[in-house]
């Protein structure tokens, strides 16, 4: 006589293989999700780090009274928080600011603001964006227009210190017009916050 061995009902008691095999599984999927939202986490601090840097360095940055007071050199900077090239040098002022901020003041005007017209218009801001070297008594000495390169904006910056002459003047890199506030009859249509092409930088 053949007996035969019970089958499994569906409400049998997991066998030690499979009740391992899930908690493997699930320890799997538990491991993953939290892989993949530390690396969205981390991300989303870059992100957010590149794209605040300029209202964060604004709101580092020495006033303008302060600056044109307190007998130091001034790195003065016209920006706007829409200009792409103000926005690719970020990090590099950013960094330059924490190394030299006891010798020299950095301050960020926002031509966005009208407040800053009376400035715009004294130092002929057109485009941005706009660097204007102020020496000890604020006196310009030197203007760089558009986006630079690290290099050009460190070697400025340590003749600024050094009270020497600075190395670049009147450079001019990639810009972004800003006419609306100097030129209110500005053709209808056109938008004053379209970028200008590559200039070559004067030697």
């Amino acid at each position: 006589m053949t007996v035969n061995s019970p089958t499994p009902t569906p409400n049998s008691p997991p066998t030690p293989e499979s009740s391992s095999f899930v908690t493997r599984l699930r320890n799997f999927v538990v491991v993953l999700v939290a892989v993949v939202l530390a690396a969205a986490v981390f991300l989303g601090f870059q992100t957010g780090s590149d794209t605040g840097s300029l209202a964060a360095m604004a709101k580092a940055a020495t006033p303008l009274e302060v600056a044109l007071q307190n007998g130091k050199p001034t790195l003065m900077e016209f920006y706007a928080d829409w200009c792409t090239s103000c926005q690719a040098m970020a990090k590099d002022m950013d960094d330059l600011r924490q190394e030299y901020n006891q010798q020299i003041n950095f301050v960020m005007l926002n031509v966005d603001n009208a407040k800053w017209l009376p400035e715009m218009l004294h130092y002929r801001v057109e485009a941005i964006p706009h660097f204007t070297f102020l020496d000890q008594s604020g006196e310009p000495i030197a203007t760089t227009i558009g986006e630079q390169p690290r290099s050009i904006m460190a070697a400025n910056v340590e003749a600024l210190v050094a009270a020497t002459p600075l190395p670049y003047v009147q450079q001019r890199g990639r810009i972004s017009q800003v006419e609306a506030p100097l030129a209110p009859s500005a053709k209808a249509g056109e938008d004053p916050r379209s970028h200008g092409a590559q200039v070559q930088p004067q030697s």
